[in-house]
């Protein structure tokens, strides 16, 4: 008969095998993240190493956690649990940290005014690529319409409210006064989406961190709980007569 339950033991491996796929899978992405890194290296790429030890700690951790519950030795437990502790203590200070920055970006983007297109607005190659993406993404300007001074360009144009391009609602409004271009221009300037874009990126690895701090303690429990029964089960042979 095993030290530990066995039901207890066989759902353990089962989410220590899962995440051991998943490690996989992230190792996989990992790479094929490092080719493409090298190539976009000249333009300022920013380093996956993080990225690697992440991949690498989610698959040796599992492994670990495998090897524990096969063995059923209480030191290899002591040791996943170990780092179940870690890692759920650095998901959770991952995960604080996106909140804060997201709160941050929220409070600076409702403070945004016209300075702050200024140094953008004045790249040409800049502007143009603005002026393409407001008429796929129908919205105008950075922060306002103003940000292009008197000249409102043809890609502010709004037509008529409706449904826009990406499940929102276009709301049309006048063009500012003194300005020349389409009378009627798209109220959602180009910011706005992309504040929705990063909050929703945002939210997705606030959810990431945090599950996988859940993932972490329900783990450290688990293993509690199994080097509880392996301590009883060594205590109780230890006692039986020879």
């Amino acid at each position: 008969m095993g030290k530990i339950n066995g039901c207890l033991k066989c759902l353990f491996i089962f989410f220590n095998v899962l995440f051991g796929i998943i490690g996989c899978v992230l190792i996989y992405g990992t790479i094929k993240a490092t080719a493409f890194s090298l190539q976009m290296s000249a333009f300022g790429a920013p380093s996956l190493a993080w990225l690697w030890v992440f991949a690498i700690g989610v698959l040796g951790i599992s492994s670990l956690g495998i090897y524990a519950a096969c063995s059923e030795k209480a030191l290899a437990l002591k040791i996943f649990a170990g780092f179940m502790v870690a890692g759920m203590v650095i998901m959770m200070i991952f995960g604080i940290i996106i909140v804060v920055f997201r709160n941050q970006l929220r409070d600076s983007f409702d403070k945004a005014s016209a300075e702050l297109a200024k140094p953008f607005m004045a790249n040409e190659e800049a502007r143009e690529a603005l002026n393409q993406l407001q008429g796929a993404l129908h919205c105008c300007g950075v922060v306002s319409p103003k940000d292009w001074a008197d000249e409102i360009p043809s890609s502010c144009g709004c037509s008529s409210s409706g449904s826009g391009p990406y499940g929102g609602r276009d709301i049309c409004v006048a063009k500012p006064p003194g300005t020349n271009g389409p009378p009627r221009i798209y109220q959602q300037t180009c910011g706005d989406f992309f504040f929705t874009i990063i909050n929703m990126v945002c939210n997705i690895a606030m959810g990431f961190f945090f599950g996988f701090a859940v993932t972490a303690l329900l783990g450290l429990l688990v293993a509690l709980l199994m080097i509880r029964q392996v301590k009883r089960h060594d205590s109780a042979d230890a006692l039986l007569p020879f």
